[in-house]
């Protein structure tokens, strides 16, 4: 698709990226929808980008916003030092099949090929809950290395 211009956030753009998210989050747990209304998305949001916490790319088409992708650093001995993962890949349902993911994949691939990555991990659903989710990142030259588990750490 023509026209479609990635763009490197600052931290001028958190509302932004934190309307994309919320989009995300409802659609992938659209029972937690109550939460995430009560959630200040926007202070998340820009506090991330300000403190260069998370990095963000928009896809964008004139003004409209049409996804979003997110990243952040991190470090294992496994991945050679540090690398990045995805943490939020989201187009907006009515531009996706318009190339507007692998375009935003690709930007944040060239991100990490700046910052000296030599990889890039992202969380993605199990195979059956969102097998269109899975093909696309193989698509895309990911490789499925397991699942991850997390644990909500209370205060």
């Amino acid at each position: 698709m023509r026209n479609i211009e990635i763009v490197k956030v600052s931290s001028g753009d958190f509302q932004d990226v934190a309307e994309l998210i919320k989009s995300l989050l409802i659609e992938l747990e659209p029972s937690a929808i109550e939460e995430i209304e009560n959630t200040n998305l926007n202070v998340i949001a820009k506090d991330l980008l300000t403190n260069s916490k998370i990095w963000a790319f928009l896809a964008k088409k004139d003004t409209v916003n049409m996804g979003v992708v997110t990243l952040h650093e991190c470090a294992a001995i496994y991945a050679g030092g540090v690398f990045g993962e995805i943490s939020e890949l989201y187009v907006k349902p009515e531009f996706r099949s318009l190339q507007v993911g692998e375009l935003l994949l690709s930007s944040a691939i060239e991100y990490g090929k700046s910052r000296g990555w030599k990889r890039l991990e992202v969380g993605s659903p199990p195979t059956n809950e969102s097998p269109r989710t899975f093909k696309f990142y193989e698509k895309q030259g990911f490789q499925c290395t397991g699942s991850r588990l997390r644990f909500l750490i209370q205060p």
